[in-house]
Formats: C-alpha cells, sequence, structure tokens
C-alpha cells in the first residue's frame, strides 16, 4: 500500500512515517511545505529507504497537488498538515485559515478527482484519513465528563475553529461527493522531535539553559496526554481498519493539570541532569506564573472506549513512561533542537500581544 502523509515532516506526522517506514512494508509519499514546524531531520533515520519519497508542496497549491496524485499514486491518504499552536493562532489567524480551511478543501477536491478517475478495485480501498484534535470540542466542566465522537463541539480558539472547519468540510465531502473518509481527534500529543515552543519541550529546553519555565494562570489547566508513538500507532491503525464515515476519538488516558506536568520534568532533570546552571538551586525555582492566554480552555479529556472496542487500540505508554522517555531524549539529541531552535524561535510563550 502507498500512503499519502501531509505534513509528514511535522510532530505527529514525521511519527506516523518513521512508524510506516519502520514498522509496516508500506510505502509513503511525505507532502510537507517545510514551514517553521517541519523539519526533514525528523526523518533522517529512513529518508534513504526505497519506501519513502519526499515532495516539497503546499497542500493550499492545486496544481501540485493534482501531480502528486498523478505521479504517486497513492491508495490512502493520512492528511496532518496544520497550523497546529494555539498561542501562535491568538498571534496571527490568517495562517490558520489559509493551511487549515482552506488547504484541506484543496486538497479534498484533488483527492476527490483522482479518486473519481480510480478503477473501482482502487477506488473501493481509497481513504482519506483527516487527522484533527480534541480542542474542536472546546472546555469541560465537570471533572469526570469526556470528550466522546458525539460530543458537540465547541471550539474557543482561531486555532481550534479553524479545525472544526476542516473536520466539517471532510464529513461534507463524504456525504455529498461520496469520498471515502475518516476522521479522529487526539488529545495533547507530546514526545521525541516536538517544536520546542509546545508545554513540554520548552520546559526542558529552558531549566536546562537555566531559563524561567513560564505557567500560564495558576497551572490548573487540565490535559489528556498522548504520547505521540502511541497516536502514530493508532492512526495506522485507522486508516487500515477504520470504517468510512466513523470518527474514532484517541487519548492517553492521562489527565494531568499543566502545573503537574511541569514539575515532573523538573523532578526528571533533578535525577537526570543534577548539575544545573550556574545560581540555579533547584529547577523548580525557574517556575514563573504568567497572565493566561485569551479564551484558554481549562480541561480536555477523550474518551478512547470506541478505538479500543472497535480497532483494539490502547495507549503503551503511561505518562511516567512517556514523559521519562521525552526529556531523555532531548537530552540526548541536542543536536536536533539546537538547529531547529533558531533566530524565529525566541524561547517565549506566544498568544500574549493581545
Amino acid at each position: 500500500m502507498k500512503i499519502l502523509v501531509t505534513g509528514g515532516a511535522g510532530f505527529i506526522g514525521s511519527a506516523v512515517v518513521r512508524h510506516i517506514i519502520n514498522d509496516t512494508t508500506d510505502e509513503v509519499v511525505v507532502v510537507d511545505c517545510l514551514t517553521y514546524a517541519g523539519n526533514l531531520e525528523s526523518l533522517a533515520m529512513i529518508a534513504t529507504s526505497n519506501r519513502f519519497s519526499f515532495e516539497k508542496v503546499d497542500i493550499c497549491d492545486a496544481n501540485e497537488l493534482n501531480r502528486v496524485f498523478n505521479e504517486h499514486k497513492p491508495d490512502v491518504v493520512m492528511h496532518l498538515a496544520a497550523e497546529s499552536h494555539v498561542d501562535r493562532s491568538i498571534d496571527g489567524p490568517a495562517a490558520f485559515i489559509e493551511t487549515n480551511i482552506i488547504g484541506t478543501y484543496t486538497l479534498l477536491e484533488a483527492a476527490r478527482t483522482y479518486w473519481n478517475k480510480l478503477e473501482n478495485s482502487l477506488k473501493d480501498k481509497f481513504r482519506f484519513h483527516h487527522i484533527s484534535t480534541d480542542e474542536v470540542y472546546g472546555d469541560l466542566h465537570g471533572t469526570d465528563d469526556l470528550f466522546t465522537e458525539k460530543t458537540p463541539y465547541s471550539p474557543s480558539s482561531p486555532y481550534s475553529a479553524s479545525k472544526a472547519s476542516s473536520d466539517h468540510l471532510v464529513r461534507a465531502w463524504l456525504r455529498t461527493y461520496g469520498l471515502p473518509t475518516i476522521v479522529t481527534n487526539c488529545s495533547n500529543n507530546y514526545g521525541p522531535y516536538h517544536f520546542p515552543e509546545k508545554l513540554i519541550p520548552l520546559i526542558i529546553l529552558n531549566a536546562l539553559e537555566g531559563k524561567s519555565l513560564p505557567v500560564y494562570g495558576d497551572g490548573g489547566q487540565i490535559r489528556d496526554w498522548l504520547y505521540v508513538e502511541d497516536h502514530a500507532r493508532a492512526l495506522y491503525k485507522v486508516v487500515t481498519e477504520g470504517i468510512i464515515g466513523e470518527t474514532y476519538n484517541i487519548g492517553g488516558h492521562n489527565e494531568r493539570k499543566n502545573i503537574d506536568v511541569v514539575k515532573t520534568i523538573c523532578q526528571l532533570l533533578e535525577e537526570l541532569v543534577p548539575v544545573k546552571p550556574q545560581g540555579i538551586k533547584s529547577y523548580s525555582d525557574l517556575i514563573t506564573y504568567v497572565a493566561d492566554r485569551p479564551g484558554h480552555d481549562m480541561r480536555y479529556a477523550i474518551d478512547a472506549q470506541k478505538i479500543l472496542n472497535e480497532l483494539g487500540w490502547k495507549p503503551q505508554e503511561t505518562f511516567e513512561s512517556g514523559i521519562r522517555k521525552t526529556v531523555q531524549w532531548y537530552l540526548a539529541n541536542e543536536t536536533w533542537w539546537s538547529r531547529v531552535k533558531d533566530g524565529s524561535y525566541t524561547d517565549k510563550r506566544l498568544g500574549l500581544s493581545r
């Protein structure tokens, strides 16, 4: 099987590509325009595989997408290309509208044009798997409530609103045109190759450099944390075994307050890197509470029972095992993250300018 992966040089996309090349016999075509979060070094270990190919293409470019479909002739599409950082969406929502909504529409039309020309046997096997987020559901107020596949959409940020829009487009292309689509919504991902502006890598790298560890508000926001390699395995299972027209929530069963995540990282660094930057007695002393971002949701939590019951997937990592692996990876891969941290990245939390 040949799988076209958009956003395959990004954080989750590269984990999917590494999983496919390392753990299956399938071929992969990565489509990525290599914006700030796309990094071919995240694919370096599999880039020499004869089952891997790369196309530097913007999903908003219809002509280039049509060329890629016609040249590579994929059997399925896994659509991960997206602007994905809530804080960036607050500072600059236009890019999120362009990529997440217009880009998804453009990709859907390219896929539909290609799909309509396929022979019936290939047409029946084709899938368009759209990868989305639990943030489309909005905020959970009860301590025991969980997002299910039936939870109404109530996005809070420009990012989540743009992803909700793309989800609706994908479902509409199934209902209106018959394009065989599947949607997944995931909780917060973490793990190796995560762009350093996101919470977990930001805290790890700032602590190592003796910089402040910024925490929004009182740090009481709760997220369900999903190890990215668990997510990659789930996504592959969905695209190969999932039912057309279905939605699958993918979660890690690991709810944690943001402040507890930060403190856990500090504790791991005390163990793994006891020699601290000059003048730092304890990593936790670097924790700094900053103004909360506008529209910040307090709690997300996924009910992942459906994908367990129907497809047999569950996460392999606990938060404790996954966060330890993540910290160890960043300690062992300074070359990767130091090359990512160029002039466009300033080690600061975004989304506070307005």
